[in-house]
């Protein structure tokens, strides 16, 4: 648990025990064994919280896919409606010590509301109130979830130029823990008020001799205050809040509903009595059971209105289940790949380096099609390590003594067959008279065209290059000598442009990685690896404590971090208005934990500044390539098998999916006409008596 956490909660935890006197009922006597039996008289109202407290984790990381799938932002209606009202309060009030305040009571003051208002009403065994806010603030959780699922609305901060999220950077290690909870797309509705506008009217609402009324007045301090505090710390909007006390008002008046049969199962004080009679006598806990399944069939074999209701929630909620399901399960594993090592692609195709049993073999898919039976094509012997590019329909493939080009859409035919030694790397770039084909040998980069003739490169008098890269008719390298300095020509032009590329973080993030026994050394720093394209060069620089993901603007020459600089970056790719990466994102090395320890898929939509997370598990994902309608990568499973697998960017459903949702959609309509049928010959009926 993180050191800020911790004292987060130990905050919120002390403060609601020392404020037990100021809002305890007068005849209640506040005791050290009380503390104790208020577990055992109300252990599910406990078993609660903590439930909701885990299910929000696992809700996030389905939003992070779901909006990495799917794109399902609603953000820019939001800005559209409010505008900079948000962005007025936070310019109007911000001052440090008003942002320091504001976001620990932004933390702490809503973990206090959580949990000590279940702790006080289960204290105080008040029970009527306990069960009703426990269902409330269940509830709110509950409706929130179709909202963060498919209706995402990002942070004003990381929407609105000149809005800063000031809770969120103000120190690195309250940034780290905020991006690790938060996929910042889950802002409306408000929890923050939410769930403490839902206690204080389960209190104004339930609480009939006025008791808690002191508790009350404070709920309602604390909601004033949230309210202002998500505002100016850059997080919500506010709708948001408008939103929060929707859901609220929903809550409480589902949990009222509901208290009476839901307690009437799990209330503590009998739930033990029934788990006895399972123990020691399961005839009879059958024969409720039954009993109890025959009635509700006896309801359901002749439905009213309510029971109608149910069965049109239920096939609402198996649709969305579904949908939701499909937008995670996105990428599919690329057919009739035994133990991929490397993989290069382009749109259209991929082609993946094989090892299998009889030697290394270069498999092609075709990514329109994705078909399972992979495109058989004439290549030389190949080595594990051995070099090959594609362009286009271009495959160029090289060993120690050869190099071949076949046109995929031929895949039997020798475009060209030339001899080479050993050479190190081969890019294929564009040029007027057509493709160039680009070697690496010992620091020197050659060119020649698919008739084998030699092409006039751009860098005839350096022979110490350690790193180069293609893009169209251009050619980026990286020297020896300059080893943090982006070489950038045009291939035909003499001379090159020259881009620093600055890995500087601030001094926060090196103290927090100095901290972890790996300082930075910039004077060492070099690239190790780097992609690019007209508008951008993306590299990424080893600063010996990790490696850094840096991104230069070629238009306006402004260069920033594009990941956390503590965490480090491997496997850039760029095109399409997409930067991907894969990162071993939030691993502290001095404290690792298992869910961390794997690399993860990142990408960023550079057109609205965006960053996604496309994978969020335990399975070690690496290697993206960015294509047009596909993202591909590398993954392995808890069995070490490797596969590739190929992300759409356009959202697709699966056939049983459509099929079920269409059988689902055409039900829902009959039981919501039925519904509505039944509940106008039911007023009717009432009417009339």
């Amino acid at each position: 648990m993180d050191g800020v956490y911790l004292s987060w909660m130990i905050s919120a935890l002390a403060l609601g025990v020392l404020l037990l006197p100021l809002f305890k009922p007068p005849w209640f006597v506040i005791t050290i064994p009380s503390f104790v039996d208020f577990v055992r008289r109300y252990w599910i109202h406990i078993l609660i919280v903590f439930m909701i407290y885990n299910a929000k984790d696992f809700l996030d990381q389905i939003d992070r896919i779901l909006m990495a799938s799917a794109g399902l932002d609603m953000t820019p209606w939001i800005y559209a409606i409010e505008g900079n009202m948000v962005l007025w309060v936070q310019q109007s009030f911000e001052n440090q010590w008003l942002t320091e305040l504001m976001t620990h009571f932004y933390v702490t003051g809503f973990m206090f509301i959580c949990y000590v208002s279940i702790f006080y009403f289960a204290y105080f065994d008040d029970r009527w109130m306990a069960d009703r806010i426990t269902l409330s603030i269940a509830w709110v959780y509950i409706l929130a979830i179709p909202f963060y699922l498919f209706f995402n609305v990002r942070v004003t901060g990381d929407t609105i130029p000149e809005m800063e999220t000031l809770a969120y950077s103000l120190t690195p290690e309250i940034a780290d823990w905020f991006r690790r909870i938060d996929p910042f797309s889950n802002a409306m509705p408000s929890l923050h008020i939410g769930v403490p506008f839902a206690v204080w009217l389960c209190i104004t609402r339930f609480d009939e001799d006025r008791r808690w009324n002191r508790y009350r007045h404070l709920v309602l301090a604390y909601v004033l205050l949230t309210a202002f505090a998500i505002v100016y710390l850059g997080i919500h909007w506010f709708l948001d809040i408008i939103g929060g006390m929707l859901v609220a008002a929903a809550a409480v008046g589902l949990a009222d509903k509901t208290a009476g049969r839901w307690w009437n199962i799990f209330d503590e004080r009998t739930i033990n009595a029934r788990l006895v009679t399972v123990l020691t006598n399961p005839r009879k806990a059958w024969s409720i059971v039954d009993n109890k399944f025959k009635e509700i069939f006896r309801q359901y074999k002749r439905p009213t209105s309510k029971e109608t209701g149910v069965l049109a929630v239920v096939v609402l909620i198996l649709i969305t289940s579904i949908i939701t399901w499909d937008l995670t399960h996105q990428s599919l594993p690329a057919g009739g790949v035994e133990a991929p090592q490397g993989v290069e692609a382009v749109d259209g195709w991929m082609v993946t380096m094989d090892n299998r049993t009889n030697g290394a073999l270069l498999v092609v898919h075709d990514l329109s099609t994705i078909t399972p039976t992979p495109i058989n094509i004439v290549q030389p012997i190949m080595e594990l390590d051995s070099p090959y590019a594609i362009s286009e329909s271009l495959l160029v493939m090289a060993n120690n003594t050869t190099l071949m080009a076949v046109n995929i859409n031929s895949p039997q035919t020798i475009t060209m067959n030339i001899a080479v030694d050993s050479p190190d790397l081969v890019l294929i770039a564009k040029t007027s008279s057509g493709p160039a084909i680009i070697i690496l040998k010992d620091g020197e980069i050659t060119g020649v065209n698919l008739e084998g003739q030699q092409i006039v490169m751009p860098t005839p008098e350096i022979d110490n290059i350690i790193l180069v890269k293609t893009s169209g008719s251009e050619i980026a390298y990286v020297t020896n000598d300059n080893p943090t300095v982006v070489y950038v020509a045009r291939i035909g032009t003499p001379g090159a442009i020259q881009i620093e590329i600055d890995a500087q973080a601030s001094p926060d993030q090196d103290l927090v990685l100095e901290s972890w026994g790996t300082p930075v050394n910039m004077s060492n720093a070099v690239i190790n690896n780097l992609v690019f394209n007209y508008d951008y060069v993306a590299a990424t620089v080893n600063v010996t404590a990790t490696n850094r993901l840096v991104l230069f603007d070629r238009d306006s020459g402004e260069q920033w971090l594009a990941s956390d600089a503590k965490y480090s970056v491997r496997d850039p790719s760029i095109g399409n208005e997409i930067l991907a990466w894969s990162v071993k994102d939030h691993l502290n090395p001095t404290n690792p934990q298992q869910k961390y320890l794997d690399n993860e898929i990142y990408f960023m939509n550079l057109e609205r500044n965006i960053t996604e997370t496309l994978t969020s598990d335990e399975l070690e994902q690496w290697s993206p390539h960015v294509l047009e309608n596909h993202l591909v990568y590398f993954e392995m499973d808890e069995e070490g098998v490797v596969t590739i697998e190929i992300h759409s960017w356009e959202p697709e459903l699966k056939l049983y999916s459509n099929i079920i949702m269409q059988f689902g959609t055409l039900a829902a309509i009959i039981l919501v006409f039925i519904h509505v049928l039944q509940r106008q010959l039911e007023a009717k009926t009432l009417k009339n008596e």
